[in-house]
């Protein structure tokens, strides 16, 4: 089944990343969150980004053609009409139970339904939903308009079917799926990534380095386009210790529990470019002004 409408459970940072990849993708997309003011912040961001994509010559069309395929709503019921709906909300398990409580009185039987989770099991998800074997992985990563990768996760019920669906709907969006064909707490990707991102705070709290010095490291020996604490300041460090801890609480391993510095960061409110102060320091506008202090 080609998706070709999708509604978006959140328009936070994922959720209006994927949604603006899909107008780009000429798909009818959906964004639902709490309030109209919270939208129009998503809209708006939306259409920065796309200008930019336009003025650089990377996607076809015009901003009105893509913008055009967007509409928002503050209700569940418009996700009855669409081929996909997909769960982005916060990283954290009661917040996307909820999520899906709320979705599941209008989704019908041949939708497919997704989640954006970046740890938390896909089988346990699908548990608030009728149609268990309608329901897949699809972890995108951010920012969602750069990040070529999705992966494309199978929970304990996933059909074939839908499995297969929800690589071609990645495709079609223009990313490339990563098959993930076991339901273990984390994935592929970030049980990759966690064990260097966890040992890296874990420098910087004991005083070995810096965090400058560790994203600047990584940008010239390993060639990442980011440093690992710019990458978190931009994620977020309430979604990197949500999911960190759901990793931890699914598998009871303590390799996977987030380091103290973290720990202490979000119990500070210290989150990152949304709070103005993560590993790093932000301006009213957004820009970097140094590494934060007290880290």
């Amino acid at each position: 089944m080609a998706v070709k409408r999708i509604f978006i459970m959140g328009s936070g940072l994922m959720g209006a990343g994927i949604g603006q990849v899909c107008a780009q993708a000429k798909m009818a997309v959906t964004l639902c969150d709490v309030s109209q003011a919270v939208l129009d912040r998503a809209v708006k961001g939306i259409s920065w980004s796309i200008g930019k994509f336009l003025e650089k010559g990377k996607i076809e069309g015009t901003l009105d053609e893509i913008m055009a395929r967007i509409t928002t709503a503050t209700s569940v019921e418009g996700a009855a009409s669409a081929d996909l709906v997909m769960e982005a909300v916060f990283e954290d398990l009661k917040v996307k139970q909820e999520a899906f409580e709320k979705l599941a009185p209008v989704l019908q039987d041949h939708t497919l339904v997704a989640t954006n989770t970046s740890a938390i099991p896909i089988t346990e998800l699908a548990g608030g939903i009728s149609r268990p074997e309608r329901f897949l992985g699809l972890h995108f990563f951010n920012p969602v308009p750069l990040m070529p990768a999705v992966e494309v996760i199978r929970g304990m019920a996933t059909s074939d079917e839908t499995f297969q669906a929800g690589r071609r709907f990645v495709l079609d969006v223009g990313k490339e799926p990563i098959l993930v064909h076991r339901d273990v707490a984390g994935f592929v990707i970030n049980r990759i990534n966690f064990p260097s991102t966890m040992e890296a705070m874990r420098l910087v709290e004991e005083g070995v380095t810096s965090v400058e010095d560790v994203d600047k490291g990584l940008r010239l020996a390993a060639g990442r386009r980011m440093g690992i604490f710019e990458t978190g300041d931009m994620v977020g460090l309430d979604v990197t210790y949500g999911a960190m801890m759901a990793m931890y609480e699914e598998t009871g391993d303590p390799r996977w529990y987030p380091p103290l510095l973290l720990r202490r960061k979000v119990k500070a409110g210290h989150l990152g470019r949304k709070t103005g102060k993560g590993w790093y320091e932000y301006g009213p506008d957004g820009e970097r002004l140094g590494p934060a202090r007290n880290t």
